[in-house]
């Protein structure tokens, strides 16, 4: 370490369990950073700040005007320009003495897995599915760490998938991809750009104790951040011997190309009769449905009924319900709910179409229940 690097480096060598072995860790360590947007900004940034030695970086996509509220490496002059460009001279700005290396084609089906073994630790910022399974599965071939962050309108989510250590992957919790149109993108939902800065920061902060050895990492935790509320709340997440990935009998022995193939489309409403039913109703008009006897159907996962549920629903999560349709009842009246209601709305076209013509979905969610029906209700 020199002189130089002793003294930009000082407040956090000082800091006990870190001091210089600490340091010399970061500074032999190689960091790659999937995604220069809202998430890969503040994680990018602090690990060039503290002196991640080979500092990696991802993107092929444009700075666009859209961006600048939430995407802190990028500013005006940069609208227009590769997002990888205007992210290498903002961090070497910020550190002159590490490496950055820009991977400006980004992770693909053809070098994710190659890319991934150059480097210690995999920091995921993508925003799209294809990508983020994409990461997932490159870092579990890769048998890297992967730091998975994600964010919705005021709520963001982190931890750390690593199967070699005994955690589940992403693939536990959720083992397909959603159909296009059932989770909102950015654009279609919006975000506070302070609420990706939050939990960017937080995934620098897991990169940086995994190398140093600093700490413990969320393995088998999720961490839940409600910004609204400013309320943190951490579930317990196992691995699933059933994983498509990572589990027992795991059908996905390498990358392949149709794993990850769609875009975020919406897809175009089908037009409703005269005679259906209005695809989506409210909070307020499911709870009289329920109220006179309407089933209700909780099509979340697991991990997410741990944290909240309306006493009563029948729970079947999404992906499950091609194989049980026989637990439900066509004649009666059914509310489907999900966390913010795209989910159910998808469950909802489905099961039209299998004949549960009075199947509706509860618009807003169980987050929306929270808000209008039970204000004390755990949220997430």
């Amino acid at each position: 370490m020199t002189p130089e690097e002793a003294t930009r480096y000082s407040r956090q060598i000082i800091l006990p369990d870190f001091g210089t072995e600490g340091q010399d860790r970061l500074k032999r360590s190689r960091v790659l950073v999937i995604g220069m947007g809202g998430l890969g900004s503040p994680a990018s940034l602090y690990l060039a700040a503290a002196g991640v030695g080979t500092l990696g970086i991802c993107d092929f996509d444009k700075v666009d005007l859209t961006n600048l509220h939430r995407q802190v490496l990028h500013g005006t002059e940069s609208v227009g320009r590769p997002k990888i460009d205007s992210a290498r001279e903002r961090l070497q700005s910020v550190n002159p003495e590490i490496e950055i290396r820009a991977h400006a084609e980004g992770v693909t089906v053809d070098n994710a897995v190659d890319l991934f073994r150059e480097y210690d630790i995999i920091v995921d910022g993508s925003d799209n599915f294809p990508t983020r399974y994409l990461n997932n599965d490159a870092a579990y071939f890769a048998g890297k760490p992967l730091v998975y962050g994600s964010i919705f309108q005021f709520e963001g989510q982190l931890t750390v998938f690593h199967p070699a250590e005994g955690s589940p992957c992403y693939r536990c919790l959720f083992p397909q991809m959603p159909e296009p149109g059932t989770v909102p993108n950015c654009a279609e939902a919006g975000v506070l750009g302070a609420l990706p800065g939050i939990i960017g920061s937080l995934q620098a902060m897991e990169a940086i104790k995994w190398i140093t050895r600093c700490g413990k990492a969320p393995l088998g935790r999720l961490l839940v951040y409600d910004a609204l509320r400013t309320r943190f709340q951490e579930v317990s997440i196992k691995p699933d011997p059933d994983c498509p990935l990572c589990g027992e009998h795991a059908g996905i022995q390498s990358i392949q190309a149709e794993n990850y193939e769609w875009a975020c489309e919406v897809p175009e409403p089908k037009p409703m009769s005269d005679s259906e039913l209005p695809m989506e109703i409210s909070v307020a008009e499911s709870k009289r449905k329920r109220d006179a006897g309407a089933h209700l159907l909780d099509v979340r996962e697991a991990f997410e009924r741990d944290i909240c549920k309306i006493e009563g629903a029948h729970p079947i999560p999404m992906k499950e319900i091609p194989h049980r349709l026989t637990e439900l009842d066509k004649s009666q009246p059914l509310v489907v709910y999900c966390h913010h209601g795209m989910r159910s709305l998808r469950a909802t076209q489905y099961l039209r179409q299998w004949g549960f013509e009075k199947a509706q979905s509860m618009s807003g969610g169980i987050d929306a229940w929270a808000n209008e029906i039970e204000p004390d209700m755990r949220r997430y």
